[in-house]
C-alpha cells in the first residue's frame, strides 16, 4: 500500500509540475517597449550606427580638405570596406568561440579611442593622411568584429516569438541612421571640421555604455544531442540544432573558420538567394554614380541629389511596418525575386522626366521591400543553424553580400569613362535583368517555402 501511495504521489507531483511548466510557457513575454534590456541595447546600437554613418560622410570631407585629392578621399572608404571584408570571416569565428559581450565591449571601446584621436590630432595640428587611413582600417576592423555580435545580442534578449518585431525595429534603426547620418554630418562639419568626429566619438561612447550595462549571453549555447531534444522546452536555441537550412545534411559542430561558407554552399536555396542578393547589391552600388552625374548634368544641386538618393532609406523606413504582411503574401523566393526585378525598371527611372522626384519615388518603391528581405535572411539562415555556428554563418552572409559593392563602384566608374550616364544606366539595367533570369527560371526560388515553425516565431 505504501508503495502504491508513493507512486500515486509521484504521479500527482509530475502532473502538477507539467501543468506549472505549461502555465509558464503560456505566460506572454514582456512587450518589447517594456523590455529594458532590449531597448537599452537597441539604443546603444542605434548610437553606434548613427556614429558610423556620420563618419562615412565626414571622414571623406576631411580627407578632401586635407589633401585636395578625390582619390585620397575615396581611399578612406575603400580601406575601411576592404578591412571589414578581410576580417569578416575571423569576426565570425570570434563570435562563436569567445565571450560575445566582451568582444562587443572591446570593439566599441576601440572605435571610441581611434575616433577620438582625430580631433586630438587636429587640435595639435598633427593630422596626416596616414593617420586617417589607419583610423579607416581600425574602424573597419571594429565593424567586422562587432557586426555579427550586435545581431546575436538582439536575438538573445527577446522572446523567440518577438524576434520578427525586434528585427523590424532594428531595421528602423539602420534606415533612420542612413537618413540622419549624412545631413547631420554636413551640419556638424559646418560648425567646425572637428565637430563631426566629436559627435562620432560621443556616439561610440553611448554604444560602449550600453554594452557595459546590458548583460546578454556571452557564450554560444551548445547544440542539444538528438536524444535530449524532447526533454528541452521548445525555443530558438533548441530548434533543429543539427540541421542546416534548405534541407542540407547536418554540419559538424566545429568546422573551422569557413564553416559558415560551407553551410551556405550546402543549400541550393541559400546559394540561389544569396546570389540574387549579391547581384542586386552590386547593381545598386553601381547605379549611384551614374544617377548622381545625370542629375548634376540636369542642373540638380548637391542638396537635391542627396534628397533623391534618400528615397531608398525612406522606403525602407516605411517598409519596416510591412514585413509580416509581405511575408504572408508570398514565399521567400517569390518575395526576393519580386523585389529584385523591381530594381530593373528603377535603374532606368532617372532617364524619365521628373528629375529628383522621379528618382526619389523609384528608390522608395525598391526600399519598401528591403526590411522584408533582411528578416527573410534571419528566417531562412540565422534561425535554422546551431548557435555555436551562428556567428560564422552571419559573418559569411555579410561578407558575401558586401563583396559586390566595391566591384559595383569600380564598374560604374569604368562605364562612365567610356559611356554617357544614360547608356551606363541602361547597361546596368540590362546586366541586372540578365543576371536575374537564371534564378527566376529555376524552381529553387519560385517553390521555396518558409521554414516549418519550430517555435511561435518561426513563421512571420
Amino acid at each position: 500500500m505504501a508503495g502504491n501511495r508513493t507512486a500515486a504521489d509521484e504521479s500527482r507531483t509530475t502532473a502538477k509540475a507539467g501543468k506549472t511548466a505549461e502555465a509558464e510557457a503560456a505566460t506572454p513575454p514582456v512587450p518589447l517597449r517594456r523590455n529594458l534590456r532590449f531597448q537599452a541595447l537597441w539604443a546603444g546600437q542605434a548610437a553606434a550606427t548613427l556614429g558610423m554613418r556620420i563618419g562615412d560622410t565626414a571622414f571623406p570631407l576631411l580627407v578632401l580638405a586635407l589633401t585636395g585629392s578625390s582619390t585620397a578621399a575615396g581611399a578612406f572608404g575603400a580601406v575601411q570596406m576592404v578591412t571589414t571584408l578581410l576580417l569578416g570571416v575571423h569576426g565570425g569565428v570570434v563570435a562563436d568561440r569567445l565571450d560575445r559581450r566582451r568582444v562587443l565591449i572591446a570593439s566599441d571601446a576601440a572605435r571610441l579611442l581611434v575616433t577620438a584621436t582625430v580631433p586630438v590630432a587636429m587640435a595639435f595640428d598633427r593630422l596626416t593622411l596616414a593617420h586617417l587611413l589607419l583610423v579607416a582600417a581600425a574602424v573597419g576592423a571594429t565593424i567586422a568584429y562587432s557586426g555579427p555580435i550586435r545581431l546575436l545580442a538582439l536575438r538573445s534578449v527577446v522572446a523567440p516569438e518577438q524576434l520578427p518585431q525586434a528585427l523590424a525595429q532594428d531595421e528602423a534603426r539602420m534606415t533612420g541612421a542612413a537618413l540622419a547620418g549624412p545631413p547631420l554630418a554636413g551640419f556638424l562639419y559646418g560648425l567646425g571640421s572637428a565637430v563631426p568626429f566629436l559627435g562620432t566619438a560621443l556616439a561610440s561612447l553611448l554604444a560602449l555604455v550600453a554594452a557595459l550595462v546590458v548583460r546578454f549571453p556571452g557564450r554560444p549555447a551548445p547544440a542539444q544531442p538528438s536524444g535530449e531534444a524532447d526533454a528541452q522546452p521548445s525555443g530558438e536555441a533548441t530548434a533543429q540544432p543539427n540541421r542546416e537550412p534548405g534541407g542540407a545534411e547536418p554540419a559538424p559542430e566545429s568546422g573551422g573558420a569557413l564553416a559558415g561558407f560551407r553551410l551556405l554552399a550546402a543549400s541550393p536555396l541559400l546559394r540561389s538567394a544569396l546570389a540574387v542578393l549579391l547581384v542586386v547589391n552590386l547593381a545598386g552600388t553601381a547605379l549611384m554614380l551614374p544617377v548622381m552625374v545625370l542629375l548634376r548634368d540636369g542642373g540638380t544641386g548637391s542638396a537635391g541629389i542627396g534628397l533623391a538618393l534618400a528615397g531608398e532609406a525612406v522606403g525602407a523606413l516605411a517598409g519596416t511596418v510591412l514585413v509580416s504582411r509581405l511575408h504572408r503574401l508570398a514565399g521567400p523566393g517569390v518575395l526576393l525575386l519580386v523585389v529584385a526585378w523591381t530594381a530593373v525598371p528603377v535603374s532606368l527611372a532617372p532617364l524619365l522626366p521628373g528629375g529628383v522626384v522621379t528618382v526619389f519615388a523609384a528608390l522608395f518603391v525598391v526600399g519598401i521591400g528591403v526590411p522584408a528581405l533582411r528578416v527573410m535572411l534571419d528566417l531562412l539562415v540565422f534561425r535554422q543553424v546551431p548557435d555555436e555556428l551562428r556567428g560564422r554563418v552571419i559573418a559569411a552572409t555579410m561578407t558575401l553580400l558586401t563583396a559586390g559593392m566595391p566591384a559595383g563602384t569600380l564598374g560604374s566608374g569604368l562605364l562612365l569613362d567610356h559611356l554617357s550616364p544614360a547608356v551606363a544606366l541602361t547597361a546596368i539595367s540590362v546586366l541586372l535583368a540578365a543576371a536575374l533570369l537564371p534564378a527566376t527560371v529555376s524552381r529553387t526560388l519560385r517553390r521555396a517555402a518558409w521554414p516549418a515553425p519550430q517555435d511561435p516565431a518561426a513563421r512571420p
